[in-house]
């Protein structure tokens, strides 16, 4: 329902349900909640406006409040900027959480989609360090070879 509202909200209505939203992180408890909104609030409300908040989310105690703050950027590497992806990916690279690799992986393929080298570049320098959940979500679309060398550390 927020997200629908945020959409077509007013300037006022949309400050208004991003402050909310991120007043109310407690109750957005599970995955699903996180991947279904973060992007289409939190990322558009940050998509032409400084995101400290997103380095906050994710250095956060809270689980929700770290998939936040990576889901959010979903909204920027649709429109080409991967900056703050991966800046934060490489923030999240020790989590400890399976449900931060996975999104975190899930965004760094996403990232190649729609820039193979941008990915490949941050794979190559951290590969070693990620967490293996985190690894193979996010080569797991390049051809087989490659994506053997990055399993066995051979890259």
């Amino acid at each position: 329902m927020l997200v629908a509202m945020y959409s077509k909200g007013a300037s006022s209505e949309k400050q208004a349900i991003y402050r909310a939203y991120l007043g109310n992180t407690k109750y957005i408890n599970n995955w699903d909640l996180v991947d279904s909104s973060a992007e289409h609030i939190v990322g558009a409300h940050l998509f032409d406006r400084e995101r400290k908040r997103l380095y906050r989310l994710v250095r956060s105690r809270s689980l929700g409040e770290r998939r936040i703050g990576i889901m959010s950027t979903f909204r920027f590497i649709k429109a080409g900027d991967f900056a703050d992806t991966l800046a934060l990916a490489e923030l999240l690279l020790h989590d400890r959480e399976d449900l931060i690799h996975k999104a975190v992986g899930w965004m760094l393929r996403e990232v190649g989609n729609r820039d193979f080298h941008a990915e490949e570049e941050f794979l190559l320098k951290h590969y070693r360090d990620m967490r293996r959940t985190m690894l193979c979500y996010a080569i797991e679309k390049f051809p087989e070879g490659q994506r053997q060398a990055f399993l066995q550390g051979s890259r």
